[in-house]
């Protein structure tokens, strides 16, 4: 007993497992929906709750592999695209973050909830450690961290939910509707005045040198702070960063004659895997106590972070389908953005085949992130706290 008890809490046995069983779990499919990459969320929760923890350098790691995938796949599109409709781009992230925010002002208002646990669960439903870490500044409470672990389980897996439930719901073609965008895609680059150069001169065959350096020149974005109103500051972290680095390197492709490219394989696996081991740090850190704050709480506090990941989801495609005119799979990925949910978008790729809904991810998900970190700022002010 004493040996098997070690050997399951080894941090790599601890994460192998996991994968093991989220990727089972993910792989069930009920009427056409599954979690996915997000099963080995629910599964990181509960072996969070036994105290099996996965270090936070791994959770880290697996985020910047992720957000720097994502920008390279997103980059050689992602600026023209970006100024083609980058209005509607930071008015649908302002929108969604807003429309959280007054979720929660209504919450405290109507539901007697005190203000530093609202704005800690809507940290957690809209899946900002950023804004959690706002909040915390803000309150100075320690409530603030119990609420984001509240809200942040179903922050995850709601807005994975939603992104496959809007389709079967409106009914909507996703084989068509990849194929009209890809013709659109095509079209744009019939039309643009850029044309490609002659062969680069490439590194290292499989692009992991790029790879790296986009990395490091993220974390270096990452360390830019900006200050804001009431003396706080704001940067991009951890996962804006490298995403901006990711969609700068992957927009230009090269340095004089020299590839910074990297294939298209690579980024795939690094993508996956990426979100895999942020999943697997993020939900053993969520788990340790979640059934306790429930048990004390109530699982009202969990329908209550639950409306405030549903209503900015539901408002901001409305917005953008209705009002904007955005096709459906730009729409689901700037809801993505807007949520600044990493695990809804690796569905959504999944699901749509397509990595062109990873460029709207990358236009809205900055303005997210800014807006978020705002809210939980100014939420506590606003409430009089």
């Amino acid at each position: 007993m004493d040996f098997f008890k070690s050997f399951i809490e080894q941090p790599l046995v601890i994460m192998f497992l996991i994968a093991v069983l989220g990727y089972a779990l993910g792989s069930i499919t009920i009427k056409g929906l599954s979690l996915g990459t997000s099963g080995v969320l629910l599964v990181a929760l509960v072996f969070g709750h036994f105290n099996l923890e996965v270090p936070s350098i791994i959770r880290n790691v697996g985020l910047v592999a992720f957000v720097t995938a994502v920008g390279f796949i997103a980059g050689p599109k992602f600026f023209r695209n970006f100024k083609k409709k980058a209005m509607s781009f930071i008015i649908l992230g302002i929108v969604i973050i807003c429309t959280g925010a007054l979720t929660c002002l209504a919450v405290v208002k109507l539901g007697g909830i005190s203000v530093d646990l609202a704005v800690g669960m809507m940290s957690g439903a809209l899946t900002s450690t950023p804004g959690l870490a706002a909040a915390i500044e803000a309150t100075g409470s320690d409530m603030a961290s119990i609420g984001y672990g509240i809200a942040y389980p179903f922050g995850v897996v709601g807005v994975v939910l939603f992104v496959q439930l809007i389709p079967k719901f409106l009914k909507i073609d996703i084989d068509a509707e990849r194929e009209r965008l890809a013709a659109v895609s095509q079209q744009e680059e019939a039309a643009s005045p850029l044309k490609q150069r002659k062969e680069a001169r490439s590194l290292d065959e499989f692009g992991m040198l790029p790879f790296a350096l986009a990395v490091i020149v993220g974390m270096l974005i990452a360390e830019i702070t900006i200050p804001l109103p009431g003396g706080a500051s704001f940067s991009l972290g951890t996962s804006g960063g490298p995403l901006l680095a990711g969609l700068i390197f992957g927009h230009f492709g090269r340095i004089g004659n020299i590839s910074i490219s990297v294939k298209k394989s690579t980024l795939e696996v690094m993508r996956e895997v990426g979100l895999a081991l942020f999943l697997m740090g993020a939900g053993t850190q969520a788990g340790k106590g979640f059934v306790e704050v429930l048990k004390d709480q109530g699982v009202i506090l969990f329908l209550l972070g639950a409306l405030m990941t549903v209503v900015p989801m539901v408002i901001g495609y409305i917005l953008a389908r209705k009002i904007f005119k955005i096709d459906v799979l730009t729409s689901l990925g700037s809801i993505c953005g807007g949520m600044t949910s990493t695990p809804a978008l690796g569905t959504l790729i999944t699901m749509t085949k397509s990595e062109a809904v990873a460029i709207s991810y990358a236009a809205t998900y900055p303005v997210a992130l800014i807006f978020v970190v705002l809210a939980c700022q100014f939420l506590p002010l606003i409430v009089g706290l």
